[in-house]
This record gives C-alpha cells, sequence and structure tokens, in this order.
C-alpha cells in the first residue's frame, strides 16, 4: 500500500535536466579565467606578482556570495533572487569581456563570483521540487550538471582563447548567462519561503546552525577533505603534464581534463545509494577513492604514454570520489529542514570551498619545493584525514550507521 507521500507530485525528468545544465553554465563562471591568467595579465597590465588575484578575487566573491546572498533562499522568492544573480552575473562577465585595465578586470572577476552562487540556489530548489524517496537521486543529477560546468569550464576556455581570444570567453559567457535568466525566470516555478526573519536574523542564524548541526559539521569535513584533495590535484597536475617528464601542449592538457569529466556519473549512483539508506558506507567509498587517486600515481612507469594513462584514470578516480560525496552530503544536509536548506548549504559549500583553497596552495607550494612525489602524498593526506573523522563517527555513533550521515 502506497503511502500518501507517493501520491506527492515529483520534480519532472526535463525540470531535473533544466536545472542541471543551469547550474554546470553558472558554476562554470568561476573557472574560465584559471587557464588563461596569462593572456588576461599581459593584455590588463597586471603584474606577475599579482596575476593571482584574478583567481582569487573570483573565488572571495563565491565565499562571499556563499554565507550573504545563498541565505536568502531560505527568506526571498527563490525565482526572482535566482534572476538577479544571473542579470548581475552577466553584467559582470561583460565588464571583464570589454576589460582592458586591470582595476576593471579584477572587480569585475569579484562579482562573477558573487553572482554565480546562484547555482547554490538551484540546488536546493531540486531538493524542495523532490518527493524525499526520490531526492537524492535528483540532487545527483543536478550535482552531475554542476561538476561537468566545472570540469568542462578551463578546457572549453583555453580552446576557445587559442582559437579566438580570452576577450571572446567571457563575452560569450555573458550572452550565454544572460539567456539563462530569462529562460529560468520563464520556466521556474515560484517558491515563497514563509520564514518572517529580517536579514540580520537570517545571518545571524549560521553560526547557530553550524554549531547545533553536528551533520553538517560532519558532512563538511569530509568534503572538505575531499575538496581539498581535488583543488590540489587540478592545481599541480597541469603543471606536471606540462613539465619535462610529459610535455603537453595546453591543448594536450585540456584534452586530458576531459577525460577527467567521466567521473560525474558517480553522482546519480550516489544519489541512489542515499534514497537507499546506504551514506555512511558509501561515504567511506568516496574517500577511500580519493585515498586511491593519489596512491595510484605513485606508479610512475617508464612509458610516456602508460604514465599518462595512469594519471588519466586516477583523475577520473578522484573525480568519482568528489562527485559521490557532495551528492551524499547536499542529500544529508537537505533533509533537515526544507526552511533551513539554503543556508545549510550555503554553510556546506563555504566550508569545504575553504578545504579546497588549502589544497591549492598547500600543492602549488609542496611541488615547487619537493616536486611530484610530495605533492601526491600531500594529496594523499586530504581524504585520509576525512576519513579519519569518519572513523569516529562510525565508532562513536553507531546508531547512525545506514543513515544519512
Amino acid at each position: 500500500m502506497h503511502t500518501p507521500a507517493t501520491h506527492a507530485p515529483d520534480i519532472s525528468p526535463g525540470m531535473v535536466r533544466l536545472l542541471a545544465v543551469s547550474a554546470g553554465l553558472i558554476v562554470a563562471n568561476l573557472y574560465y579565467a584559471q587557464t588563461l591568467v596569462g593572456p588576461i595579465s599581459a593584455a590588463t597590465g597586471l603584474s606577475t606578482q599579482a596575476a593571482g588575484l584574478i583567481v582569487t578575487l573570483t573565488q572571495i566573491g563565491y565565499a562571499l556570495g556563499l554565507l550573504f546572498i545563498v541565505p536568502l533562499g531560505d527568506l526571498l522568492e527563490n525565482r526572482k533572487l535566482v534572476f538577479t544573480a544571473l542579470l548581475a552575473t552577466a553584467a559582470a562577465l561583460a565588464a571583464a569581456a570589454v576589460s582592458t585595465n586591470a582595476w576593471l578586470f579584477l572587480a569585475a572577476s569579484l562579482g562573477i563570483g558573487l553572482g554565480s552562487v546562484a547555482a547554490q540556489i538551484l540546488v536546493p530548489f531540486a531538493a524542495h521540487l523532490s518527493r524525499e524517496e526520490t531526492r537524492g537521486q535528483a540532487v545527483g543529477k543536478v550535482v552531475s550538471g554542476l561538476l561537468l560546468g566545472i570540469m568542462l569550464a578551463r578546457p572549453a576556455a583555453s580552446l576557445i582563447a587559442d582559437h579566438a581570444s580570452w576577450h571572446a570567453v567571457f563575452g560569450a559567457a555573458a550572452v550565454a548567462v544572460l539567456v539563462l535568466a530569462f529562460v529560468l525566470r520563464s520556466k521556474l516555478p515560484q517558491r515563497v519561503p514563509t520564514h518572517k526573519l529580517s536579514y540580520g536574523q537570517l545571518i545571524g542564524s549560521l553560526w547557530h546552525l553550524l554549531a547545533t548541526t553536528p551533520v553538517l559539521r560532519r558532512r563538511a569535513a569530509y568534503h572538505a577533505g575531499l575538496f581539498g584533495c581535488f583543488s590540489l590535484f587540478w592545481t599541480v597536475a597541469p603543471m606536471a603534464l606540462e613539465g619535462p617528464q610529459f610535455h603537453l601542449s595546453q591543448t594536450g592538457v585540456a584534452i586530458f581534463a576531459l577525460v577527467g569529466m567521466a567521473g560525474a556519473v558517480a553522482s546519480p549512483v550516489a544519489g541512489r545509494l542515499a534514497d537507499a539508506g546506504h551514506t555512511l558506507p558509501a561515504t567511506a567509498a568516496s574517500l577511500i577513492l580519493g585515498i586511491v587517486g593519489f596512491a595510484l600515481p605513485l606508479y610512475q612507469p617508464d612509458s610516456r604514454p602508460l604514465a599518462i594513462g595512469v594519471l588519466a584514470v586516477a583523475s577520473i578516480i578522484l573525480d568519482m570520489a568528489v562527485a559521490a560525496n557532495l551528492v551524499l552530503g547536499q542529500r544529508a544536509i537537505f533533509s533537515l529542514g526544507a526552511e533551513v536548506r539554503s543556508r545549510l548549504n550555503g554553510i556546506y559549500f563555504a566550508l569545504f570551498f575553504a578545504g579546497g583553497a588549502l589544497g591549492s596552495a598547500a600543492g602549488a607550494w609542496v611541488y615547487a619545493h619537493y616536486g611530484w612525489t610530495a605533492a601526491l602524498f600531500t594529496g594523499m593526506a586530504f581524504p585520509a584525514a576525512a576519513l579519519l573523522v569518519w572513523l569516529g563517527e562510525l565508532f562513536g555513533r553507531p546508531q547512525t550507521a545506514g543513515k544519512a550521515a
């Protein structure tokens, strides 16, 4: 006999596809500049020492947006919030496209990061529109689109810049985001939260949610470890591939990055496992895959094609681990209540993005001072530390086994 929840309307496949494509297009804006730092710096007169600000300011904008804009999804009508954020993002991308000086481009970079948090308003949207028993699958498919956007952005930017210019990359992105804004305004249903909090009370509640929600703290710790090693890998691997051992061109590195996209297939699988109540063991599998992804390249065969193949397999394994664990985490925190989903999602992403920033910085420093093998061991340490947290949960809270962790 079916429960009444079974008869509740569920999210349509078409809406899932729209949200997945939208999330991918939006989050890609964060990564276009990463492979274009050199030509952008040369064109805008930015010094070599300050070139890192191009990426850093985008990340700072995104972190600020996660903490101060995404929580508004629990307060304001969501469709209007997404539309406004995307209009601002399109304007920032257009400013980047026409930039001829460093200050304008850096200001645009900050704006691109701030506006691109619209993707993290759409992911909870999928959870709101889904039934409890299918929520993990829906979120998993949307996260697959988000991850594909992350993985495609860098190679796409490199290839477009090679055949046109870096200005064309940001100009095309501005048009795409502007069109997307009006598509989503037309297609998304309205969602008006029931909260009557002021904005100050809403932001003030973030610390209370973090302090009183152990599931959020655990999931953030797990994914900070995995996103840290993911960021480390994609910071260091391109440098290694362009180095004396592999001698790959920029286009070769772009093709290598495309191979890693195969890892996104893990997202829907993880969603089904979470819906079936297997979050705890699936989390362990993700963390172990993260360790394996760095252990595998420690085998360095003399054959250059074989060595590149080993590294490609490692990238797929690592991307699978990150894709799966992200869905497991969001499925767990989205089960805590519709009225706090946007705030929980903002805190979750802000915390694990901090892990990603630490991974990028540590990877670049270790690689520069101690080389490729040391960077691999450093990358391995991130998911290993998260696995220790998981073991603490397993032995300290055995009653959570089989439930959202």
